[in-house]
Parts: structure tokens; C-alpha cells; sequence
């Protein structure tokens, strides 16, 4: 059965993801930006209460020779890397956005199965990186 579930999948072409940066906006609103800022720029509210820095998300390149790490990004949000914060695992929204499994290639090629949420985010943040 989950295979032919990826078949499905996979027949379906690459998600929209790239395409809806209006969902990733939106889902970064109301899943991020209380840590991470309305901006991204890692100055929400929560911010006050953490025992760690928010990362400035709009920066990702920056920090990364200009480079945006699409794959790894995708794998912070949904909880592959196991990326601690604030003393504990960032909260991650693998399990959170379940249900809504999207296919996307990665920008080297790789084929990435995700939430379609959690790949608007990323795409959404590709979107909104600084200058380095």
C-alpha cells in the first residue's frame, strides 16, 4: 500500500510548492513567526523567553556563501536533522502538517517527499533571503 501511495506520488509531478509562496507565507505566519519574527528576522515575541538565539531567517544564504540550502532547511523544519533550540528540539512540523504529503525535487535533483507545508515554508524563505 505505501508504495503505491509513492507511485501516486510520484505520478503527480513535483509540488506546487514553488509556485504558492502565498501558503508558505501563511504557514510561516502562523507557525514561525512567533519565534522567528512577522520578518523572519528572529525577533518574535517568544524570543524573550528562549534560552538560545533565534536564527535571523532571512540571512540562511548569507551564511551559506550565498547558497541557499533548500534540502537542509527542509529536513531543520521537519525534524530529519534533529536541530536542538531553546534547550529542547526545535518544534518541528513533520508530524504537525502530516497528511498533506507533497513530491518536490530538491535543487540538486534529489526528489523530496514532505508536507506541502512545511516545502511552501522553505520555498517561501528561498524567497525572502538577503543580499550576502
Amino acid at each position: 500500500m505505501r508504495r503505491l501511495a509513492l507511485i501516486a506520488l510520484i505520478a503527480a509531478g513535483p509540488a506546487a510548492a514553488g509556485e504558492d509562496l502565498a501558503l508558505g507565507a501563511a504557514t510561516f505566519a502562523g507557525a514561525c513567526a512567533t519565534c522567528h519574527g512577522a520578518e523572519a528576522k528572529g525577533d518574535g515575541p517568544m524570543t524573550q523567553v528562549l534560552s538560545v538565539d533565534v536564527p535571523d531567517l532571512t540571512a540562511i544564504s548569507a551564511r551559506n556563501d550565498g547558497t541557499f540550502p533548500w534540502l537542509r532547511v527542509v529536513h531543520i523544519v521537519d525534524g530529519r536533522t534533529g536541530l536542538r533550540g531553546h534547550g529542547g528540539a526545535m518544534p518541528v512540523f513533520g508530524a504537525t502538517f502530516a497528511g498533506d504529503a507533497a513530491v518536490a525535487d530538491a535543487r540538486d535533483g534529489t526528489p523530496v517527499i514532505a508536507s506541502a507545508r512545511i516545502l511552501a515554508v522553505v520555498d517561501y524563505l528561498a524567497s525572502i533571503q538577503q543580499e550576502p
